[in-house]
């Protein structure tokens, strides 16, 4: 029994980890993060396949965690999706490495390794490189921008040639 909980509970960890060798950035201030971005590229995964004008919307919980909503508009199905969830620092309020839940106790990892100054873009990632968001204030950025963060996650191991562009 000792043995199933320990691989139980080093298998919820590695969900909330973050990818082997990243570190999530440092000096973060949740009330810049707050309100809405949007999603300029991801890697496809189940849960928004098929999805366009994806935003996410963050909000402060009165017990200091962050509601998500994440909503966004499914062409094929004519039809808009969306998820409300919680985030909760994994560690220190000033380090972006979150945990968020969508699913009652089962939380996934949320780690922003790539925020600029003004809190206008960012990349994020899950618990591995199968996951990555590039988020930003406005539903386009320049293309310089775009460039940039999308040299920055080649450099750290993702799969960039994988990103799907969401349109607005």
């Amino acid at each position: 029994m000792r043995l199933w909980l320990l691989a139980f509970s080093m298998l919820l960890a590695a969900c909330v980890g973050t990818p082997d060798g990243l570190t999530p950035v440092s000096d973060f201030k949740v009330d810049r993060y707050l309100g809405t971005w949007y999603e300029i590229a991801r890697l496809d995964h189940s849960f928004e396949r098929d999805l366009q004008q994806v935003t996410a919307r963050y909000s402060l919980n009165a017990d200091g965690s962050v509601r998500v909503i994440n909503r966004g508009f499914n062409a094929r199905q004519q039809q808009w999706r969306q998820a409300e969830g919680t985030a909760k620092f994994v560690g220190q309020p000033d380090v972006g490495h979150l945990k968020v839940s969508f699913f009652g106790p089962f939380y996934g990892g949320y780690n922003i390794l790539v925020l600029d100054r003004d809190y206008q873009y960012a990349l994020v990632s899950g618990p591995d490189r199968d996951y990555l968001w590039i988020l930003a204030r406005t539903p386009s950025i320049p293309q310089a921008t775009y460039d940039a963060l999308l040299t920055q996650a080649d450099q750290m191991g993702f799969d960039t040639a994988q990103l799907i562009r969401v349109t607005h």
